[in-house]
């Protein structure tokens, strides 16, 4: 790991906000008393992925715009059903992830039913076939996470990786629920 930051992470904020307005990382730099290289290593590849995906963006709505209205219909339309598709597998995934957690957990609690002194008597056997068939289900129930999981395995590497961590201010506000509203 290398030296710590001089600079706070709002600071940070500030430099990728700015640099994304389009400022240039040297006067930044120049601004904020650090190196153009240190800026390039922390922001770089993050602030090159925002303008990336905003250049995204204009595009596809150039080029929606630039469709008849119907075909702007079918497209939303279709756009639409392909969110949905992703939010129900991304649900699939949670439950089949909890189900998977639940099984295990049970599987588990059978394994104390095996006789460690006779592993094969017929009632350790029946056991272990409990067991095997739990933790069956359990990894079939865990397919839909992992395979999400391991589709956005480097992109989330990668984000983690780049993504600032800023901090959050809590506020709580505590009032004295005995005296009456003025």
């Amino acid at each position: 790991m290398g030296r710590k930051s001089t600079l706070t992470e709002r600071q940070w904020a500030e430099i990728e906000r700015r640099l994304i307005e389009g400022e240039s990382g040297r006067s930044l730099a120049k601004e904020f008393g650090i190196s153009e290289s240190a800026i390039r290593k922390r922001l770089g590849a993050h602030v090159g992925k925002i303008k990336d995906v905003a250049n995204q963006i204009v595009a596809t709505e150039s080029a929606f715009k630039a469709l008849p209205i119907g075909a702007q219909i079918r497209a939303r339309t279709l756009a639409d059903r392909l969110t949905a598709i992703s939010e129900h597998l991304a649900g699939a995934a949670e439950y089949g992830a909890a189900t998977a957690h639940r099984l295990s957990g049970i599987a588990h609690s059978k394994v104390s039913e095996i006789d460690d002194a006779a592993p094969l008597n017929e009632q350790s056997l029946e056991s272990l076939r409990g067991i095997s068939a739990l933790t069956k289900m359990a990894n079939e129930s865990s397919t839909i996470g992992i395979n999400l999981l391991n589709a956005n395995k480097e992109m989330v590497k990668a984000g983690m990786q780049n993504a600032p961590v800023l901090p959050v201010q809590i506020v709580v506000q505590v009032e004295d629920a005995s005296k009456p509203e003025s």
